[in-house]
């Protein structure tokens, strides 16, 4: 098969294209065919610092949605040929930027017959996130108002959607071209993230923290039992000077059916903005990072 590797920590152009075995799934295993894989922030985190990972040879990416292609002893979920999208192993190596990708059973599940595999490969990282800030971490209940910057992000797009299904008053940040595209997410009111201001936002219940660096101007618009949800490593200290936390995505069987249910319902819609090649995963992450995409970025092998 194909993957993408890298050798080395840095820039885009450490990953690189190479051949590689069939892995072979071990008991409670699939191996999962891909057809799409999702790449996120913490793809380039790690191909610059290592991250969980430490240092290489490694592949990173972890979202994945495929096909079936062979089962492990004692696995009962799924069979060969059944359409699946998870987040295998994560934090862990899980090598997704390739062809083929082995994950225990449980961190898979049917992909939603309404979503196409490039959809579905961009919603089980960043869904996941958004589930388990919002309906776990936070608990957020109707009425609640929850603060999202980068609304029309991959985690942020997904979030307003699910917070607004649990009757929340979103309020989410955004570039202006991308207003209208928020308010049609569900957002009952859209800042100008470029003004990063938000001293005139009071009385918010939950912040969810999708860029780093934000603690501090999230925390002022707290009410007094308000909490802020960090996602990034970055910001562990400063969530500890705050009424917050840090909350690190886990794969999550359940969280992917309830996923999957929503979409089928179409309660929720991923938004794709490009698919590159395998081949091109370098661009991809040069795009990714360079911080302008709306929704998802997809390899496609």
């Amino acid at each position: 098969m194909l993957k993408i590797a890298q050798d080395v920590l840095g820039g885009p152009e450490v990953l690189r294209l190479v051949e590689a075995d069939v892995p072979v799934p071990g008991p409670t295993e699939i191996l999962v065919e891909t057809r799409a894989i999702g790449v996120n922030p913490v793809d380039w985190k790690t191909r610059t610092t290592g991250g969980s990972l430490g240092e290489p040879p490694f592949t990173v990416g972890w979202e994945v949605a495929g096909v079936v292609a062979a089962t492990g002893p004692g696995v009962t979920r799924f069979a060969v040929g059944d359409e699946v999208f998870g987040l295998p192993w994560f934090p862990r190596e899980a090598g997704a930027y390739a062809q083929y990708v082995t994950g225990p059973a449980r961190h898979f599940a049917s992909k939603p017959p309404g979503l196409t595999f490039e959809e579905a490969g961009g919603l089980a990282l960043a869904g996941l996130t958004a589930l388990q800030v919002l309906y776990e971490t936070a608990v957020v209940l109707p009425g609640q108002r929850v603060l999202i910057p980068a609304a029309a992000g991959g985690v942020g797009h997904l979030a307003v959607q699910l917070a607004k299904l649990r009757g929340a008053h979103v309020i989410g940040t955004a570039s202006a071209a991308k207003h209208d595209l928020v308010r049609s997410l569900g957002a009952d009111e859209v800042l100008d993230h470029h003004a990063e201001d938000y001293s005139a936002l009071r009385d918010i219940d939950v912040a969810v923290a999708t860029v780093p660096g934000q603690i501090p101007e999230l925390a002022a618009t707290l009410r007094p039992e308000g909490l802020v949800v960090a996602l990034n490593g970055e910001d562990e200290r400063a969530v500890t000077d705050v009424e917050g936390v840090l909350m690190l995505v886990e794969p999550d069987r359940a969280g992917l059916d309830v996923l999957a249910g929503h979409a089928l319902e179409q309660e929720i819609r991923v938004l794709v903005d490009r698919v590159f090649p395998l081949a091109e995963a370098a661009a991809a992450h040069e795009l990714g990072e360079a911080g302008h995409t709306t929704g998802k970025l997809i390899l496609r092998p």
